[in-house]
């Protein structure tokens, strides 16, 4: 095909992917650079020289309160009018506010000591406000050209060959201000960041002379700008910062204090350095990851459990299990059957329905579909389509794909639920449309009318609302009744053995393999595959982190799959051969249990990890924790309990049943 063939077929595919994220009115520590062309970012910009560029300002975050709010909130300086950008569904619901904003700028064009604005007096409300967010250590987030701001760290790390060598890395947005000592022993004051200097990284194409913005870096200063009278407000002249007079900002300047009834005036400075990173290449530094070494250790790490596990599995497939059926079909008389135990004893009891069927079909019908949306949001971002490059992208791909995947979730469960040769279809496909959905939606309203409560950004506003309830009630639950009408009309296996009437008396069971220890047990071993890469994920989403490491994500959840399996069918295999055939909710739940290690160990990197001190953050984080437990506690009971059926179903068809 030709280069045009190839741009049309592309820009149409990229068409497409828009509609999954429609813009309304009113995205898991440092990564692995990445080397590519990011598909959502595919129309790099081209400045030439002289050409206006505006920034545009974005919401305060800090780690400590975990509540995002608009710039504006604070006491700023503010264009007339303010502008809401479009926002995507996943940027309204993180709390994004991208505004537009008096920094403006000239392509390749240096800039000293431009003054935005002045406060003649900060009130007692400013001052406050300034104050509080400062204490809390809040950051502004500003986006030029698509690139979040950041503030240059230089880290010292060794190379392969055992070397220190030193790596620029970003850290995203700067600190609103800081807290001092006047002096020595004194108290602390409050000192704001009221003059920033942009360092703009670009790209030449030296054919045709046009750049590319490949970097935004800032440098906050604080200083009590002076100037001389009177004020001129069209151009002002400052004493502090006047480059005819070679007399620019620097951090030995006496810096701006944070009082009522002091006098605030803020300025940039503009620097432009050309740059050989290519557009493509523009995020590399922002995903930079420092320590990859411990990634590859988690995923090592977790293929030695899976190797533990495969060999226990092949040791009970090809010996134990291949001896008792040999065993067991050798039997020539019932006298010798009588005298046998074991997994043969309990198979007029093996499939015999468990308590609760309709529950568990549920269950397994929407770990199916959690299970699903996870693998499609991991093959479209190792694709590249939910690069950071694309705000909120990962956010709206979930939800949309959670919602269509409402039909795998009606299908499994209605399957399941006949099978249990359950009464009620539509009552059992209402349940699973509302049960994970509802629980979500629960959690969600209850937490988002605390941060309203903060005035906080993260509050979803009330369209957003409706778009989520449109969602669910007029997408998710009808594709979960279409799955259970084609359920009904799937021809359901016969079991490979025939139910007893009256149950079996279930012996006596040795302690470790009661109930609660089995289940307890069989959550170690999953949750230990994992663990590594959650502290990243932790991090990512709770200290303001990039995540982009998906590839190896995508092995840590395939590694997961395989050793909830594994684990569970042993456990199964143990239990039966303990005349024990209560193995329905008992295999959904030893896998399942991994679930409970991982809220322990996010409560673990809570007090250890997090500064959260304030009640409305706390809640959120142990609210979202346990909503995302629960969906793990699904996800993981449901594969275990799918690879125990599958187990049970193959050993009982290998054995003769008179």
């Amino acid at each position: 095909r030709t280069y045009q063939e190839k741009k049309m077929i592309l820009m149409m595919i990229l068409a497409l992917l828009s509609l999954f994220a429609t813009p309304f009115s009113n995205e898991f520590g440092g990564l692995v650079g990445v080397h590519g062309f990011y598909l959502p970012g595919v129309a790099p910009q081209d400045y030439a020289q002289d050409d206006i560029v505006f920034m545009k300002v974005n919401k305060l975050t800090s780690t400590k309160t975990q509540l995002p709010y608009d710039y504006y909130t604070m006491p700023y300086c503010k264009p007339n009018p303010i502008v809401y950008s479009a926002e995507n569904l996943g940027e309204v619901l993180r709390g994004d506010r991208i505004e537009n904003s008096l920094y403006s700028l000239e392509m390749r064009n240096d800039m000293q000591c431009s003054v935005v604005c002045k406060i003649d007096s900060l009130s007692e409300q400013q001052t406050k406000d300034f104050e509080t967010k400062i204490e809390e250590e809040y950051r502004v987030n500003m986006i030029l050209d698509n690139l979040p701001v950041a503030l240059v760290k230089i880290r010292a790390t060794e190379d392969g060959e055992g070397e220190t060598v030193e790596r620029k890395t970003y850290e995203r947005g700067y600190p609103v201000g800081f807290k001092a000592s006047v002096e020595e022993g004194g108290e602390e004051k409050s000192f704001l960041h009221n003059h920033l200097r942009f360092t703009i990284l670009y790209h030449k194409d030296q054919e045709t002379d046009l750049s590319r913005i490949v970097g935004f870096e800032v440098e906050p200063f604080s200083v009590k700008h002076e100037f001389e009278e009177p004020w001129d407000d069209v151009s002002p002249t400052l004493t502090t910062c006047n480059p005819g007079r070679m007399q620019y900002v620097t951090h030995g300047l006496a810096p701006q204090i944070v009082e009522e009834g002091s006098e605030v005036i803020f300025s940039y400075d503009v620097l432009y350095k050309q740059s050989d990173i290519r557009w493509a290449s523009r995020w590399d530094t922002y995903l930079l990851m420092v320590d990859d070494q411990i990634h590859w250790f988690s995923i090592i790490n977790s293929m030695m459990i899976v190797l533990f596990l495969s060999g226990m599995v092949a040791l009970i497939m090809l010996r134990t299990l291949h001896r008792d059926i040999s065993r067991y079909n050798q039997l020539e008389t019932s006298e010798e059957a009588q005298e046998e135990s074991g997994w043969k004893l309990v198979h007029g009891d093996v499939f015999r329905t468990p308590e609760a069927s309709g529950l568990l079909a549920v269950h397994v019908g929407t770990g199916v579909q959690i299970l699903a949306c996870t693998f499609v949001t991991l093959a479209f971002a190792i694709l590249g389509f939910l690069s950071p490059a694309n705000r909120g992208g990962l956010g709206t791909a979930m939800v949309l794909l959670f919602t269509f995947m409402g039909f795998l979730n009606g299908y499994v469960s209605g399957v399941f639920y006949k099978i249990f040769k359950g009464p009620d279809w539509k009552g059992n496909a209402g349940l699973a449309a509302m049960m994970f959905p509802g629980v979500l939606f629960g959690v969600f309203t209850f937490l988002n009318f605390f941060i309203w409560t903060q005035k906080s950004s993260g509050a979803i506003p009330f369209g957003t609302f409706f778009i989520l309830v449109f969602l669910w009630f007029g997408i998710s639950i009808p594709l979960v009744y279409a799955g259970a009408w084609f359920a009904t009309k799937k021809e359901i296996a016969e079991d490979p053995v025939r139910t007893n009437k009256i149950p079996r008396q279930i012996p006596e069971q040795p302690w470790y393999m009661s109930g609660a220890v089995s289940i307890l047990t069989g959550g170690i071993l999953p949750f230990g595959a994992v663990f590594i890469e959650l502290f990243f994920i932790l991090t990512s989403i709770w200290l303001q982190q990039f995540y982009y490491v998906f590839g190896f994500l995508a092995l840590v959840v395939i590694i997961l799959l395989i050793t909830c399996a594994e684990i569970t069918i042993v456990l199964t295999y143990f239990q039966l051969c303990n005349e024990d055939y209560r193995w329905w909710w008992r295999s959904f739940h030893s896998s399942g249990s991994s679930a409970f290690y991982l809220f322990a160990y996010g409560t673990v990197y809570f007090f250890t990890k997090l500064e959260i001190t304030k009640k409305v953050p706390t809640m959120m984080y142990f609210g979202y924790m346990g909503v995302v437990s629960y969906g793990f506690y699904i996800l993981t009971g449901s594969i275990g309990f799918l690879a125990s059926y599958a187990f049970v179903r193959t050993i009982y068809s290998s054995v003769k049943i008179d």
